[in-house]
């Protein structure tokens, strides 16, 4: 049985689904890895445009499996504390692999996102939920830190360093109505709507030019390093500038909307 399933639901989108219904798809490395391999292959598969991540069964993903983590690979000889980084390593390659990959990642949040399934929601560039998905930062629950998989990073930038510090301390749930109002995600569904609304998406962003979709990505991800708005600035006219000069992209797009039609970008001249 594969825990990772890829399908092709419209043109240029694929669907990553994690399933292991019955853990919850929760992230044992049986599953992780193969999550991480997965990404990689679909961000190197050029006839993708977009991508959208959900889980099977009722939950989106409950983080660490606590019943049974899994084969970790390449540790024979090794003690706890080295496999333990080692670990962490592997887990922390599956956020930043969703970050890096060329296209933009819609989170379709399905049900329970806990602990690293937070994360995993938090990597995405999108996130989508269905009017049942909860958010928990479940470390502190678990006698541990809050602070994994770079949520301290990532969510105080998504939803403000004060909602981030109440949610990550008292480790207590953000129901979906709540997650839409703050937000950490940017619209609600109803559960059977969920996958046509980010697949509309999806189609949506992979019909614009494939370079202007990919720098807007890695703009907006740098622009969360950024030291100084200048130096940001400095990058993003770059970015443009390329565009503009070395396509025909801008002169199609006020062509076809001189013709009342859909431009077509090829990202050429």
């Amino acid at each position: 049985m594969s825990f990772v399933l890829v399908e092709r639901p419209r043109e240029h989108v694929a669907l990553v689904t994690l399933n292991r219904p019955e853990r919850m798809n929760a992230m044992a490395f049986d599953v992780m890895i193969p999550l991480k391999e997965t990404l990689e292959a679909i961000s190197n598969d050029n006839s993708v445009r977009a991508v959208v991540l959900t889980g099977a069964g009722r939950g989106f993903c409950s983080g660490a499996d606590q019943t049974s983590a899994g084969p970790i690979p390449h540790t024979d000889g090794l003690t706890r504390p080295t496999i333990a980084l080692r670990s962490m390593e592997l887990l922390d390659e599956v956020v930043l692999t969703l970050r890096r990959m060329y296209q933009p990642v819609i989170a379709a949040v399905n049900g329970a996102a806990i602990g690293g399934g937070l994360c995993l929601s938090l990597a995405a560039d999108i996130r989508i939920a269905s009017t049942e998905a909860y958010f928990r930062a479940a470390g502190i629950n678990n006698g541990l830190t809050a602070s994994e998989l770079g949520l301290s990073y990532l969510l105080p930038r998504a939803i403000g360093s004060s909602r981030a510090f109440e949610i990550m301390l008292s480790g207590r749930d953000v129901d979906a109505a709540e997650a839409d109002r703050i937000g950490l995600v940017t619209r609600l569904t109803g559960p059977e709507d969920l996958l046509d609304e980010c697949f509309d998406l999806a189609q949506r962003i992979a019909s614009f030019s494939r370079p202007g979709v990919e720098l807007t990505k890695r703009t907006l991800w740098s622009s969360l390093d950024a030291s100084s708005m200048a130096q940001h600035m400095n990058q993003e006219g770059l970015g443009q500038l390329m565009i503009r000069l070395l396509t025909d992209n801008f002169e199609e797009a006020t062509v076809a909307r001189r013709e009342k039609r859909e431009p077509v970008f090829r990202d050429r001249t």
